[in-house]
């Protein structure tokens, strides 16, 4: 929310708090005040001038020496390529040198142009920092002020001081000036009163039709809009806002459009309460004449309109929608519709000020990826009792500035008024719950200020009734919450609480901790993701269908909660790679939420681990090599090992329909731990790089802490140092493609017995004298006995055996 303090002090005759001190009692009191920012700063040093007389540059064509008079007599000579420089007696705005222009990041010093000093420079408003603006300069309306006045003078609207204000939702009050207003008078304990609406300037003769005669308004759907106001104005002249009011509005983020919808982005900035502007002679009648009818109503599944931005949108039936005589005019709450808009020829115009239930402006913004100024008002709850309010200004400025003459009368159709909401403040629970004394009259007091009504009252509590613009307080604490952010929390002593801190010898954080510590020893880094991500995240990698889908989430991107950790990682290490950084090494620990599962029938919820390798590696004296799968494969086994001691670890292919589809099918293993599966690793699939936007490919790992912990954890048991010295062999035997080095290996070692105690494989080999879809896989046998040094003739009998037994059962042979 922006918010011009100079609006405020308008609205609160009296606050005459520096704009710093303002953001700061704003900010202590619950509205954040993020930023503060001078608008037009530079019309403090620019002056007002009159145009004395200009002549062409007799050097360069296109420019223009322009004389004016400056205040005071005193006579400058400015050279000036703009082509809207008025007659003489226009009125200009000129910077002197030495100005600073700080939109432009400029100050103005003497310059010689085509061999003529210019003494100054006559500024548009791109230059002096009030709207993009147009070609040429700015011309000021004849007595804006004096020769040598300056313009924030003359035109105080150029001129500002805007505060960003971070709002809570819960706040929809402070969504306009006059809540901003109300809120500043209680802070600095100033008078303050809600501003009158004003009369209209000319109102139609009793002869001319009332509003009854234009416009009739129907609701189908109190539920969904509990109350619809509408007022007209007529013979309006469509053209540019006054100066004040456009620069009103560039000041708080908003584009000056026309007299008739600035009026209404005013008064919505003004209250907090959205409006809209109807064509009224755009209105289609079901007759083709008579009273416009206005229904507000659902939407039919299909019904189409084009909405104020100029696309197309298909309804559904749970569209609340404004409708005339033939089809849907407003996306009720949300954006009006194209069909109706205020065009230059607009002559006659309805207004609407209506109250929309929040939850369904909601469902339509969303639905419909319209997000508006609107929208964002109606969804957190407006006032409903200020419609007519708004109408009678919004009646009033355009009969100012677009010359309309008022309809007698206005529309205001509403369900029986509901009864406001009623809540006692005990004095006693007041004290208790801040921790210090409150004076009973001060919190009263406070409360009325704030327009609550008090309606009986005691000596030790009251029955408040809350006002339609504070829809966020409901119960006694919120009363509480509002004398204290009043008072001030500065005023509440600091007392920490008694509580009890969760157990971390607990057996879900007693893994959670060794599975951190493990990964953190491997040299990953901890990556803290969402456990809400998108649907979409989880069918990139194909994982198992979402089982708790969030009814109102604060995003479609934290839509579900995971059925997997590597969303999370793949979208951290993407969005690396997107600002240069090619290389990571990230884990995380957490739970996934998987289908509904036992006689509860609540989701299952497993600790799980997940790793990913990206980019490369770079060894020792070595030049750098992008990670592969064994990179993998070792992170696995040690993050394994240290989870369960000196358990058989490994890895073993997938079986077939088994593989997960987010891995490549060459390159996906099974990680498995004393014969149990507890997780997968390998690289990405292709498709999944691209999905993600990874660039390159990557290594994943998962592992199933929940699986993981049911292995006995075995610690590491001491081998003593070997007394007689080992005898090793090395064998190359060529193999099939489709067969694993791991079931060489394993044959290898059942089939050299006891004797071999180590079977490494050290080289692959493919090509040469290999025949194709073969491959030579060489491995180092060590032979040892506990008793006695090995005799080469026992250890070629158990080598022998070894490389029959693998001819026999794999058809390998020994590689020459």
């Amino acid at each position: 929310m922006k918010a011009s303090v100079r609006w405020l002090r308008t609205l609160c005759p009296g606050l005459d708090a520096s704009p710093g001190d303002l953001a700061a009692r704003f900010t202590a009191a619950g509205l954040e005040v993020e930023g503060l920012h001078v608008y037009g700063e530079a019309s403090a040093e620019c002056v007002v001038a009159r145009v004395v007389s200009q002549r062409p540059h007799p050097g360069k064509g296109g420019l223009h020496l322009v004389t004016v008079d400056r205040g005071g007599g005193t006579l400058l000579e400015v050279v000036c390529g703009a082509p809207n420089v008025p007659p003489a007696g226009g009125l200009v705005v000129l910077a002197p040198l030495g100005a600073r222009l700080p939109a432009k990041g400029v100050t103005l010093e003497r310059r010689t142009i085509a061999g003529i000093a210019s003494e100054g420079m006559l500024c548009s408003e791109a230059e002096l920092g009030l709207d993009e603006g147009g070609a040429g300069i700015l011309v000021l309306a004849p007595g804006s002020g004096d020769p040598g006045t300056r313009l924030a003078d003359a035109c105080p609207e150029t001129h500002d001081t805007i505060l960003e204000i971070n709002l809570t939702p819960n706040r929809p009050d402070a969504l306009g000036h006059v809540g901003l207003a109300r809120e500043a008078a209680v802070l600095f304990r100033l008078p303050w009163s809600m501003p009158a609406p004003g009369s209209p300037v000319r109102v139609a003769k009793e002869a001319e039709p009332d509003i009854d005669a234009l416009a009739s308004v129907r609701i189908l759907d109190f539920e969904r809009c509990p109350s619809y106001g509408a007022a007209a104005v007529v013979d309006v002249g469509i053209g540019p806002s006054p100066a004040w009011l456009r620069y009103r509005l560039a000041s708080l983020g908003v584009r000056p459009i026309s007299n008739v919808v600035d009026v209404t982005n005013l008064l919505l900035l003004e209250y907090g309460h959205p409006m809209h502007a109807f064509d009224l002679d755009r209105l289609r009648a079901s007759d083709g004449a008579g009273a416009r009818p206005i229904v507000v109503r659902r939407a039919t599944d299909g019904e189409a309109m084009t909405t104020l931005d100029g696309a197309p949108h298909v309804l559904v039936g749970d569209d609340l929608v404004i409708a005339d005589g033939a089809g849907p005019v407003a996306l009720a709450g949300v954006m009006g519709g194209a069909s109706s808009e205020i065009t230059a020829g607009t002559k006659r115009v309805l207004l609407e000020c209506a109250y929309f239930e929040p939850r369904g402006v909601r469902r339509a913004s969303r639905r419909h990826a319209l997000h508006t100024d609107s929208s964002h008002r109606f969804e957190r709850g407006v006032d409903p009792g200020d419609s007519r309010d708004v109408l009678a200004r919004a009646v009033r400025l355009l009969t100012e500035l677009a010359g309309g003459t008022a309809v007698r009368g206005d529309i205001l159709v509403a369900r029986s008024k509901a009864e406001p909401a009623v809540v006692t403040l005990r004095a006693k629970r007041l004290d208790a719950l801040l921790g210090v004394h409150v004076p009973w009259e001060e919190a009263t007091d406070t409360l009325t200020r704030l327009g609550f009504a008090i309606r009986t009252r005691s000596a030790e509590e009251v029955a408040v009734v809350v006002p339609g613009h504070r829809p966020d307080v409901s119960r006694e604490v919120d009363l509480i919450e509002e004398v204290a952010r009043v008072r001030g929390m500065e005023a509440i002593p600091v007392a920490l609480p008694r509580v009890r801190p969760s157990r971390e010898d607990a057996p879900r954080e007693r893994v959670t901790q060794r599975a951190r510590a493990a990964a953190v020893e491997l040299g990953l880094s901890e990556a803290i993701t969402y456990s809400f991500v998108s649907r979409a995240s989880l069918e990139k990698i194909g994982a198992p269908a979402p089982a708790v889908i969030l009814q109102n989430p604060l995003s479609l991107a934290q839509e579900v909660m995971r059925t997997s950790l590597l969303p999370g990682l793949l979208e951290a290490v993407g969005l690396a790679r997107r600002h240069g950084e090619r290389d990571a090494r990230l884990f995380t620990v957490g739970s996934v939420f998987l289908g509904h599962g036992g006689q509860s029938g609540l989701p299952e919820e497993r600790l799980s681990f997940a790793a990913v390798l990206a980019g490369t590696r770079v060894p020792y004296l070595g030049k750098p090599e992008a990670i592969d799968v064994w990179d993998g494969k070792g992170l696995a086994e040690g993050f394994a090992r240290r989870m369960v001691g000196r358990a058989a670890i490994g890895v073993e292919r997938f079986a077939h329909g088994e593989l997960p589809p987010y891995l490549h099918p060459r390159g996906a293993v099974r990680v498995v731990v004393d014969g149990l599966a507890v997780g997968a690793l390998g690289p990405l699939h292709p498709d999944v790089v691209d999905r993600f936007d990874l660039g390159s490919t990557a290594v994943v790992v998962e592992v199933d802490l929940a699986l993981l912990e049911r292995q006995e954890h075995k610690a590491p048991r001491y081998a003593p140092i070997a007394r007689f010295p080992a005898s090793i062999r090395d064998l190359a035997l060529v193999v099939h493609d489709d067969i694993p080095a791991g079931d060489v290996v394993d044959a290898v070692r059942s089939a050299a017995g006891a004797l071999a105690t180590e079977v490494t494989l050290f080289d692959r080999f493919v090509g040469g004298a290999v025949p194709e879809a073969h491959r030579s896989l060489a491995f180092r046998v060590v032979y040892r006995a506990d008793d006695r040094t090995l005799t080469d003739a026992e250890v070629d009998a158990q080598h022998a055996k070894a490389v029959s037994e693998v001819g026999k059962r794999f058809g390998a042979t020994l590689r020459a």
